[in-house]
């Protein structure tokens, strides 16, 4: 027993001794066998013929098998415009200064006729006065008087009528103005008058100078293809309290605008045409707050590059985004499966967080 007894304590002792000599070799050889796993990454290396932010590299096979889709580029033109703002204007103020204003014409024509009535009836009194008194130099003067009285009348109405008209001119503009001192309106004037139409009211940036022959698009804030055509009337006096930038006055047909409703606007800018393309919705990735699209640069190769959100077109072919620069026509963008090259692209970028 006693023999058996330390054989078997001779064993553990081996053992143990062996474990603790061994520690290190057997880390090292678990350390080897995992460096031997290698992990392909897609992220090739930068090349400075691309200017994109990042460039991945994947197998034809594997495309197919990710059901990667592609589209080319076609150019296209685009008519540069101006966003701004309006208001659809009541012009209750304007037409209560035109009926004032002929109010005071009609005062001042009935005024007119007092005072020749007035003058005829001062010359024949002066003619029975020189003529052996037949009437008194009393009733000359009273005349007179008379006389005198409708002429100041007269001026006080003409004051009143120019008046009102300087008014006008001051919280409307001078166009406008002008449109409702016309005894006979015309068309335009008429239209607002009739309700046809309505008058706008939009402030636009103050680098924007428009004209009668710039375009401008009405649609009502939160309607959808309700564009409407205004025409260009003058600009405006007053500003608008809410939005910084010069004011002007267009005219458009009333259908469903409503007396102040607020509505956005487009205004095509004369000259500024450019060529672009653009890219499709369904091309964009976001990523840090901007647009991407991956760009195919060869059977393999994929450079990912930022794209211009600053133009928005939508039409029955295509929507998407306008851009000018980084891509061009012909050039080839991934649009199914785009995020999927993001994935790959940020996991490579992960750091091992286990090595130390």
């Amino acid at each position: 027993m006693m023999i058996i007894g330390i054989q078997a304590f001779l064993i553990i002792v081996l053992f143990w001794l062996l474990v603790f000599y061994g520690k290190d070799e057997y880390e090292e050889l678990g350390a080897e066998l995992d460096e031997e796993v290698e992990t392909r990454s897609l992220v090739a290396e930068h090349a400075n013929a691309d200017a994109g932010v990042a460039t991945l590299v994947l197998p034809v096979a594997l495309q197919k098998q990710s059901g990667l889709q592609f589209t080319r580029l076609q150019a296209t033109t685009h008519q540069a415009t101006s966003a701004a703002f309006g208001t659809v204007e009541s012009i209750d103020s304007l037409v209560e200064l035109r009926t004032r204003y002929f109010a005071a014409l009609a005062d001042g024509n009935v005024i007119r006729t007092n005072i020749a009535s007035a003058e005829q009836n001062l010359q024949r009194l002066k003619l029975l006065n020189q003529d052996d008194k037949n009437v008194s130099d009393r009733v000359v003067q009273e005349a007179e008087a008379l006389l005198n009285s409708e002429k100041a009348k007269l001026s006080a109405a003409s004051t009143s009528a120019n008046g009102i008209r300087d008014n006008m001119r001051q919280l409307w503009g001078a166009t406008l103005a002008n449109w409702a001192t016309q005894h006979t309106p015309n068309s335009a004037f008429e239209g607002l008058l009739q309700h046809r139409d309505v008058l706008i009211k939009v402030t636009l940036p103050f680098e924007v100078v428009p004209d009668k022959n710039t375009i401008l698009s009405i649609t009502p804030m939160g309607a959808v293809s309700q564009n409407v055509q205004a025409k260009f009337i003058s600009e405006a006096a007053l500003t608008d309290n809410t939005i910084q930038g010069k004011t002007y006055y267009y005219h458009a047909p009333a259908g469903n605008l409503r007396t102040n409703m607020r509505v956005s606007a487009r205004l095509d800018t004369q000259g500024k045409v450019t060529t672009g393309v653009i890219v499709p919705h369904q091309a964009v990735v976001w990523y840090a707050n901007q647009a991407w699209v991956y760009q195919k640069v060869g059977p393999e190769k994929f450079v990912r590059r930022l794209i211009n959100t600053d133009v928005e077109i939508e039409s029955e072919a295509i929507s998407g985004w306008y851009n000018t620069v980084d891509i061009a026509e012909n050039d080839e963008v991934v649009v199914s499966g785009a995020q999927l090259l993001l994935s790959e692209e940020l996991k490579y970028q992960i750091q091992n967080e286990n090595e130390d």
